[in-house]
């Protein structure tokens, strides 16, 4: 049990998908200019990624595997993948538009989202059983909803900042999520074991 919380707090904190693996960062300044924006981007990761390396798993173990097509892992997660989107896609714009509407072209994007990708990935490259998997992809997730979703509170307040000219827009929201980043940075020091 013990393990699993650390791979949990590494995947959430330590290891931030965004911040220290830089994955998904297209989502990541596009969608969080407000914080709701943001919550709903980072909802549809965690379902996305969350059931991605759950079936992601299954696949490589009963398909792949005994049929020596472990080579073929990255194109089969990547159409496991698409599939999932394409029904989060469906289920947004009928049951919550608004929200489909707010993450616009970025809700499609999630199918290329490295971070998604490179989460399945990472569950075989580290040898992880199926519970391992979906909790890894679940960890993964939420540090990335945490991550853009503190991102999209201080874009927020950088609307009433007043840079210099030279910042102004997209400079000074890199400029932001460098000093953010460095924030989680101080992270990497924890040590567990």
């Amino acid at each position: 049990m013990a393990d699993i919380f650390v791979m949990m707090l590494t995947a959430v904190l330590i290891e931030n998908f965004i911040f220290y693996k830089f994955m998904g960062c297209c989502p990541f300044l596009g969608v969080s200019d407000k914080p709701s924006t943001a919550l709903g981007m980072g909802c549809a990761v965690i379902f996305v990624m969350t059931l991605s390396s759950a079936v992601t798993y299954a696949v490589y173990e009963y398909i792949l595997t005994p049929f020596k097509l472990e080579y073929l892992k990255t194109v089969a997660f990547i159409l496991v993948i698409a599939a999932l989107v394409q029904f989060i896609e469906m289920f947004l714009q009928r049951y919550l538009p608004a929200l489909y509407g707010a993450l616009g072209i970025f809700l499609p994007l999630i199918t290329t989202n490295c971070a998604v990708l490179g989460a399945a990935l990472q569950n075989i490259d580290n040898g992880y059983n199926f519970l391992e998997s979906v909790i890894f992809g679940f960890s993964a997730a939420l540090g990335f909803t945490l991550a853009i979703v503190i991102f999209a509170g201080v874009r927020q307040k950088m609307t009433f900042a007043n840079p210099p000219k030279a910042f102004a827009g997209f400079p000074i929201t890199l400029v932001a999520a460098g000093l953010v980043a460095m924030a989680f940075a101080g992270f990497s020091g924890f040590s567990f074991g």
